[in-house]
């Protein structure tokens, strides 16, 4: 009788301490799990913060490489072009004047700022903007460095302020020569406003600075013209001499920077820095360590929650045992009913936050994939068109390989096994093909020339048709191919000497557009020098501007611009090679590329 009164009071206390237990336990979780959560938080976001950093500054200096790449040829082929020199040679108002309507025209083709030219004494004799209040004509610029050093070593290059329109820009000069007489220095100035202007739609600040740490191009105008360090006073002396950042005042700007990470006022950043190809400067992104932080913390705090109704969860439980174990045996059942009924709720409160937790995920997740998605389209804009073309030819052995395994499949299962590994060696050839056409796609694309040296004629051609094939045989152009010796090699480099054999196909199927016989001879012989002619049945070449074929801007297209055979005639004079225009037995145009024999 006795242990029957102390046995509840016995039970109530082993089940209050076990309670105490169990609340401290629970706890102790909760306090480690929110600093470990802590941790893992700022881990996390400082991770997303610089994977998403380093992937916008790359695409950034993508974007600034393009731009900079389209600009910088037309200094050098302006150089060459006739009126420039005779502008320079006569210094005659007339040949100015005329000078002058040839620039702005040109200006406004290819979306320059302004594009002139000054005599050797740095005076500008014409101008784009001739009609503009701002015009350049007539004022001199010898103080700027870019003439000093232009007609010093060749060419320049120059971020500066605008003197005149007090606009920011690009100045990219070439020195004119003849007979090795410097006449002048021709100039084009590039804005980069629109290229400004997509960094800003970005949530990182984008910044290019030059060598001497000045900010010259920003998404955020009002960090240009301010120097990334502090400028000492004799090195502020410098810049003001050269007149480069006008009466900007070259303040540093408000950055607190402690390793990668940067403080301006409240908010933090992550700083990544690209090399650009611009002299001496830096593409600088600072990508918000905010968005990413606050996206870590609320993964933190849905776990944080999830764990705390977990190990409440746990605690109510030991609570309701306790509860139970202190009743009578008579109210046992209702008690159950009662726990279950609570653990259905939690269940449910678990469910919930499990499919939120999903939600965000898959969130996430389409976010990442549309960022990849604009990226990967921005990297291959460049080089749209061609892809499109060569899409034809890698379906077709596509194609073929999926017949060549159904086919083995069905040989297989006939056990007839030297035919299916014949198909097996079909599929295998196959494959080779599509990864030769992606290759070549890829190899053209390639942004930086190789080095000169002994290229397969046979190669470069089989290159070239991978190309353009599929738009010759699309066009219905019956191409015919004689080489005299396959296994001839010539002094080149082979992207660059497929784009003059694509440079110069293009131009024969343009010009026999809607021809119902058309066709083209590309034949090679010869061993020292190596001969390659390219002959047509179209129109030919009119009769009038045969004499300045190759020169930049003429063209017999009213669509062209005319600079595909000059830069196909400076790309194969690099190779010690001439491009020229002969008769083609075919009754059109015809072109021969005279190229070393390796």
């Amino acid at each position: 009788m006795p242990e029957s009164l102390e046995s509840p009071v016995t039970s109530s206390a082993t089940g209050r301490r076990r309670l105490l237990i169990a609340v401290a336990t629970g706890l102790a979780i909760l306090l480690l799990a929110g600093f470990g959560l802590t941790r893992w938080a700022a881990d996390r976001a400082g991770t997303q913060t610089a994977v998403e950093a380093r992937q916008n500054a790359r695409a950034h200096t993508s974007l600034l490489e393009s731009e900079l790449q389209k600009f910088r040829l037309l200094p050098r082929v302006l150089t060459e072009f006739p009126d420039v020199r005779e502008a320079l040679a006569d210094k005659s108002d007339a040949a100015s004047r005329r000078l002058d309507r040839e620039l702005e025209q040109l200006a406004a083709r290819t979306d320059a700022a302004v594009i002139y030219v000054l005599d050797a004494e740095g005076t500008t004799i014409a101008a784009s903007n001739w009609q503009s209040p701002t015009s350049f004509v007539g004022q001199n610029y010898r103080f700027r460095p870019y003439f000093k050093d232009a007609m010093q070593r060749g060419d320049a290059e120059l971020f500066a302020l605008g003197t005149v329109s007090g606009r920011p820009g690009l100045y990219l000069a070439r020195r004119v020569n003849t007979g090795g007489r410097a006449l002048g220095v021709i100039v084009l100035k590039v804005e980069f406003d629109k290229l400004e202007t997509h960094w800003a739609d970005s949530a990182a600040t984008t910044l290019v600075t030059d060598g001497a740490g000045i900010v010259v191009m920003s998404s955020a105008p009002r960090w240009r013209f301010r120097s990334f360090g502090t400028l000492s006073p004799s090195e502020r002396r410098r810049l003001r001499a050269t007149r480069s950042y006008g009466d900007a005042p070259l303040d540093p700007l408000p950055l607190n920077r402690t390793g990668d990470l940067s403080r301006a006022r409240d908010r933090s950043y992550f700083e990544v820095a690209e090399r650009v190809s611009l002299p001496g400067s830096t593409l600088r992104l600072l990508q918000p360590a905010e968005p990413a932080r606050a996206s870590a913390d609320a993964t933190a705090r849905v776990i944080f929650l999830v764990l705390l109704i977990l190990v409440g969860a746990a605690i109510v439980t030991l609570l309701r045992l306790v509860e139970r174990q202190a009743l009578r045996q008579a109210a046992h059942e209702a008690l159950e009913r009662e726990v279950a009924a609570r653990t259905r709720d939690l269940s449910d409160a678990n469910d919930e936050l499990r499919q939120a937790s999903e939600r965000q995920a898959e969130t996430d997740r389409r976010y990442r994939a549309a960022r990849e998605e604009l990226a990967q389209a921005s990297r291959l804009g460049s080089i749209g068109q061609i892809t499109a073309g060569v899409a034809h030819e890698i379906n077709q052995p596509i194609a073929a390989i999926r017949s060549f395994a159904e086919n083995a499949l069905a040989y297989l299962h006939r056990a007839e096994d030297e035919k299916a590994r014949a198909n097996l060696g079909h599929i295998v050839a196959l494959t080779a093909r599509v990864g030769a056409i992606t290759g070549e796609l890829r190899n053209f694309a390639r942004r930086v020339p190789a080095p000169l040296g002994p290229v397969t004629l046979q190669s470069a051609i089989d290159g070239t048709l991978l190309l353009i094939g599929d738009r010759l045989r699309a066009q219905g152009i019956a191409l015919e191919v004689e080489l005299e010796n396959p296994v001839a090699s010539v002094h080149a480099d082979r992207v660059r000497l497929e784009q003059v054999l694509v440079n110069l196909l293009q131009n024969a199927a343009d010009a026999m557009r809607d021809m119902g016989d058309a066709r083209i001879i590309l034949t090679t012989y010869g061993s020292d020098p190596v001969i390659v002619e390219i002959c047509d049945n179209g129109p030919g070449v009119p009769a009038d501007i045969t004499p300045q074929l190759f020169t930049p801007f003429v063209t017999g297209r009213p669509d062209g611009l005319g600079l595909g055979l000059a830069i196909a005639s400076d790309i194969v004079k690099g190779f010690g090679g001439t491009v020229s225009l002969i008769p083609s037995p075919l009754g059109g145009a015809g072109f021969r590329v005279t190229l070393r024999s390796a």
